[in-house]
């Protein structure tokens, strides 16, 4: 039976209330396709400034800040995405609105270089504030039309709004050497908006259009990871005469993203959605995942520089960029949607297999071991899918 079409008013909105949470054949909208495209842009800038850090021997200062720039990108699509299961009405206010969340994205993606590289956060908290302060009257909007969620979504607003000015206050008066500690601080409240708002009643979501969702950004990132690469060695190929080392990273960074795509669709994942606890857990570990994917494409555009003496970098060093990040891809979706689906044999088999693929690095010839392990641990994940029927 199809979903009876809302009444719209004299000034063409619909009101905002809750959507069925077992709505049939809800799927992701073009506005929503299209606001993950502006998001990938923000997390592509940003992958670019952590691989030259990371080429330029910065590891750690450059991983600190890529991590803190992704979790304004990823905090941002995340409340949107969740936001969306729930109201979405797709009319032309909706529409507004999410387009300036987007011109927020892109606002945080021109500043992710001066906050990578100097420590300069402006156009990072300026488009980070945007984005949210849009969330705030999407919430808002929502608490109007929706009697029965009204307490909850004014908790967002409110508390979304009051945090904007704290981040405001982070970037003007918290001193550079606070600042991580003060980030930490603000992204755990942010973290914790969310348990503080639902915590009486809970806005519904919709398992199988959210599991999309999820499932589609994460095609983008290993799409951009793919792309990247191809251009990285596409530019290597005109600079350099040693065409088989840069073949070599071509074909096992492609073994790896396909490793990466074929674990994470591995086992279905929306049934970790019908809990309150397991939503939440499902949102936040995405930060890890959806990271590590991003780290990836910085990785292999590494291992490229290594590979034509770009980088003054030691080789195991140069491989971790790779390595590590598709290790910790790999646990965050065994964790998430395949340790309660495998026998005890194979999920010791991933965990040792991920862990691993994360040190070959220290090794010879290491993308070509990721690269085995990785189609070992696919191997183990059809295996058990004939013998378990999942």
């Amino acid at each position: 039976m199809s979903t009876p079409v809302p009444l719209r008013s004299r000034f063409g909105l619909v009101r905002m209330t809750a959507r069925d949470p077992d709505q049939p054949h809800r799927t992701a909208s073009p506005l929503e396709l299209f606001f993950d495209l502006v998001f990938v842009v923000s997390v592509a800038i940003s992958s670019q400034n952590l691989h030259h850090l990371e080429s330029e021997g910065h590891i750690v200062s450059g991983v600190g800040p890529y991590l803190m720039v992704f979790f304004a990108i990823w905090w941002a699509w995340m409340n949107f995405t969740w936001f969306a299961t729930s109201f979405d009405t797709d009319d032309w206010l909706y529409r507004v609105t999410t387009i300036v969340q987007m011109g927020g994205a892109l606002v945080l993606a021109a500043g992710a270089a001066t906050a990578m590289i100097d420590g300069e956060f402006t156009l990072v908290v300026l488009g980070y504030v945007v984005m949210r302060l849009a969330m705030v009257t999407q919430w808002l909007r929502a608490g109007i039309s929706s009697p029965g969620h009204r307490a909850t979504a004014l908790r967002y607003a409110g508390g979304i709004a009051g945090l904007q000015m704290l981040w405001v206050a982070w970037w003007l008066a918290i001193p550079d050497a606070w600042q991580p500690i003060g980030f930490l601080i603000l992204a755990l409240v942010e973290v914790i908006i969310p348990l503080w708002a639902e915590r009486r009643v809970a806005t519904p979501s919709h398992p199988h259009h959210v599991t999309e969702r999820y499932g589609l950004f994460t095609l983008i990132l290993l799409g951009e990871s793919i792309l990247a690469s191809a251009n990285a060695i596409i530019d290597a190929i005109h600079h350099s005469e040693e065409i088989a080392p840069l073949l070599t990273i071509a074909v096992t960074g492609l073994i790896l993203a396909a490793g990466m795509w074929w674990v994470y669709f591995a086992r279905p994942q929306h049934e970790r959605l019908t809990t309150f606890r397991g939503s939440f857990v499902f949102g936040y570990v995405h930060y890890m995942i959806f990271a590590a994917a991003g780290a990836f494409s910085a990785g292999i555009e590494v291992a490229i520089d290594h590979d034509t003496n770009q980088a003054d970098l030691d080789a195991a060093v140069a491989a971790a960029t790779t390595t590590v990040p598709v290790a910790l891809f790999i646990l965050g979706i065994w964790f998430l949607a395949l340790r309660d689906r495998l026998p005890a044999w194979a999920n010791a088999a991933v965990v040792i297999l991920a862990v691993g693929l994360a040190v070959s690095a220290l090794g010879p010839l290491s993308l070509v071991v990721a690269a085995v392990i990785m189609i070992t641990i696919v191997v183990v994940l059809e295996v058990t899918r004939e013998h378990t029927g999942a």
